[in-house]
């Protein structure tokens, strides 16, 4: 995923890291390179919202018991295969606004 302008911080290496930066484990200096990201790429920006909302949802159906790494690769794994199809016009900044989802196989 790429906004496909340039930034000091590439999407990819944004998009490697964005679960560290929602886990608050990362250096100063480096969640705010992320924060600039976000700031200048909606798409960067609404992926990370996702990973959130993934986040939080399986924080609310594991309770207290922290994600095992395995299971939380695989979640991350099949969010990056989606496609996600929205009503024309709408643009997509949660998943309470994804109106289709087909999975890629």
């Amino acid at each position: 995923m790429s906004c496909g302008n340039p930034h000091e911080t590439p999407c990819s290496e944004v998009l490697e890291t964005v679960s560290a930066y929602l886990d608050g484990e990362m250096s100063e200096h480096d969640k705010a390179r992320l924060a600039q990201h976000f700031d200048e790429c909606t798409p960067c920006l609404q992926e990370a919202g996702v990973y959130e909302e993934v986040k939080v949802l399986i924080a609310r159906s594991c309770g207290c018991e922290p994600c095992p790494d395995d299971v939380r690769d695989r979640v991350l794994s099949r969010i990056r295969a989606v496609t996600v199809t929205s009503e024309p016009g709408l643009t997509v900044t949660s998943v309470t606004d994804v109106t289709e989802v087909r999975w890629s196989e």
